[in-house]
């Protein structure tokens, strides 16, 4: 009798100081000490209740490989426990092992096909595979939770691609409905509005997110883009400049920003921005130079307008327009009259079917009825 006594005390005192280790362990790893934690762990004598909990720990210091072990080892310990089956499927398409992981989440779904999230982590898979019922799997999703966010997100931003606009916003509603502040469904009703050419609307819908801490250099353009369409400038140049602070050498954004100053006859910003832009780009700038040439002249510099105007014709000789435009500031520009004339006169001889001949005829006549009159 003394002898079963004291082997239960001997087996009570084993079971106590094992769930002494294991609590010990769970302190360090609850408290972040992980790499200590998984040290305790190891120390206990049946590793199998804790294989999860080593798996956990190694998944928290980022060392997949032997979270993947462990898991492992956990699965073939409690073969019946889902919740660690999930975790090591979920893990596994985290270390893109996607193969296996489509296989467990399939076999989840088998043993339990009301989980939605079971299908949900399925869909994300087979996204990564290129695989079309991703879909199908984010619908069977939303049928067992309407309040899935993350399936609605992937249904809607499915529909926003397909430009199916009013599926779109039908699904971004239900999950705004419960979840009012979800930035990833604001930012596709937004952007669902702006691909509709509901201006007003995706500028409301980009500063909800803004409201919400959400700042990027997409949500700028977009509402600098939205601003212009509504012809509001001042404001497309405002959100534009924030923009161009994440990318300072932006030379489109500079040449969309001069374009804009042009719009409100700021013609001094907009020979800035757009000296700027030309200086940044590395490509045939005939339009370009072309561009700024006309802002010049819109100030009266026009000794800086032909400079201008002749590097546009450098980059691309055969550019009419430019050629005209260069014609008409040194109209502007010369004093000599006789030296209009002959410009006109090399012009008209030059392009006889170009489009703008018959005003430079016009023109050339105006100008020699001017001397006429002067000499006489």
């Amino acid at each position: 009798m003394k002898l079963i006594l004291g082997f239960l005390c001997c087996v009570f005192a084993i079971h106590l100081n094992a769930q002494n280790i294991k609590a010990e362990a769970d302190h360090l790893y609850s408290n972040g000490n992980f790499s200590k934690a998984i040290e305790v762990y190891k120390s206990l004598d049946d590793l199998e209740t804790v294989y999860d909990d080593i798996a956990k720990a190694y998944m928290a210091i980022g060392n997949y490989g032997e979270a993947l072990n462990n898991y492992e080892k956990a699965v073939r310990a409690n073969s019946e426990d889902l919740l660690i089956q999930y975790e090591y499927a979920k893990l596994l398409a985290r270390t893109k092992q996607y193969k296996d992981a489509n296989q467990r989440f399939s076999n989840l779904i088998a043993s339990d096909s009301l989980n939605p999230n079971y299908y949900y982590e399925l869909g994300v898979v087979l996204e990564k595979q290129k695989d079309t019922t991703a879909l199908q799997q984010f619908k069977k999703t939303f049928n067992l939770d309407e309040t899935h966010q993350k399936a609605i997100f992937k249904i809607a931003k499915h529909h926003l691609i397909k430009r199916n606009f009013i599926e779109a916003h039908g699904y971004i509603d239900r999950g705004l409905k419960s979840y009012k502040n979800n930035v990833k469904l604001i930012s596709l009703k937004a952007q669902a509005y702006y691909h509709q050419e509901y201006y007003s609307q995706a500028v409301v819908w980009f500063q909800k997110l803004l409201d919400l801490g959400e700042e990027s250099e997409f949500i700028y353009e977009k509402l600098s883009l939205s601003f212009a369409q509504n012809s509001d400038y001042i404001e497309a140049i405002n959100f534009r400049k924030k923009a161009l602070k994440y990318s300072p050498n932006d030379a489109n954004a500079m040449f969309v920003i001069a374009g804009y100053y042009e719009k409100l006859n700021n013609f001094e910003n907009a020979e800035e921005f757009m000296t700027q832009s030309l200086l940044l780009k590395d490509l045939p700038l005939s339009d370009e130079y072309q561009r700024l040439g006309t802002i010049l002249n819109r100030q009266k510099k026009y000794e800086a307008a032909i400079k201008t105007f002749q590097k546009s014709l450098k980059e691309d000789p055969s550019n009419m327009v430019t050629e005209f435009y260069l014609l008409r500031t040194k109209d502007e520009y010369y004093a000599d009259i006789d030296a209009k004339i002959r410009a006109y006169e090399k012009f008209v001889e030059k392009h006889k079917e170009n489009p703008f001949v018959r005003f430079s005829e016009s023109r050339l006549k105006e100008l020699k009825q001017e001397k006429f009159l002067a000499e006489n």
